[in-house]
């Protein structure tokens, strides 16, 4: 894998972590999690990788059978879902200013909009690169991202309700819930789809992109993505 770090490995030959270790493509989920990181301000490393490692990285599907990105592991906990990576952050390392408590009232709201904005706000746009970009020339779909996109705007109604009235999702404050929705606005910019945006939406998403821990974390790997460097992609080999 493309890094210096030297890791330990169990019984089992799985990789065990002294710190936080996050495995990143530029501009891919794994952004949230290294958002989250840097917002923390917790000691981590990150190994940052070609996009898509399960053809760009020897011997990452070893690791994550999924061969998808973010992969984690903290120890000997590993998983890879970027939300779930920033929940279990947010309460293994007890960072109050990022977390909505449980007593809270706006509990149940946090964590909404914590996993809303994968299942609901992302998973079309998946579909729109896909039938746009990642499939090769004669399976791509104008028609079919054409509708997610559609679809991805219709979504964004609650939080465009929502935003016409506070400045951040929950407790008037900025929480990994804002890490977690504003990455799902922030592909959508990148994938060309803030033309949908309100400009509540369009506000929202400029006060997080303004932030320091993201401007930081927004850069790492850039050197090896394909978005920004054509000649390296390899999607459809």
């Amino acid at each position: 894998m493309p890094t210096d770090l030297v890791f330990e490995k169990d019984s089992e030959g799985k990789i065990i972590t002294t710190k936080p270790t996050l495995w990143h493509c530029h501009g891919s989920r794994s952004l949230r999690p290294l958002w989250a990181l840097e917002e923390m301000g917790i000691d981590y490393d990150v190994v940052s990788m070609q996009f898509p490692p399960r053809i760009n990285e020897p011997n990452y599907k070893e690791m994550n059978v999924l061969g998808t990105v973010p992969y984690f592991i903290d120890g000997q906990q590993r998983m890879s879902e970027s939300t779930g990576i920033c929940h279990y952050l947010v309460e293994r390392y007890n960072h109050a200013a990022l977390k909505i408590d449980i007593d809270d009232a706006e509990y149940a709201d946090y964590l909404n909009w914590l996993y809303m904005s994968d299942a609901t706000l992302l998973f079309p746009q998946t579909l729109v690169l896909r039938y746009s970009l990642f499939e090769p020339a004669e399976r791509q779909s104008p028609q079919v991202a054409e509708d997610y996109k559609n679809w991805f705007w219709a979504r964004l109604k609650r939080l465009d309700q929502h935003l016409a009235r506070h400045t951040y999702l929950c407790g008037n404050r900025f929480t990994m819930a804002d890490i977690a929705v504003g990455y799902a606005l922030y592909l959508g910019v990148t994938n060309g789809l803030e033309s949908g945006y309100s400009e509540s939406i369009k506000g929202y998403l400029a006060r997080l992109m303004d932030r320091e821990a993201f401007k930081k974390s927004a850069a790492v790997g850039e050197k090896l993505s394909p978005f920004v460097h054509p000649e390296l992609w390899t999607m459809r080999k």
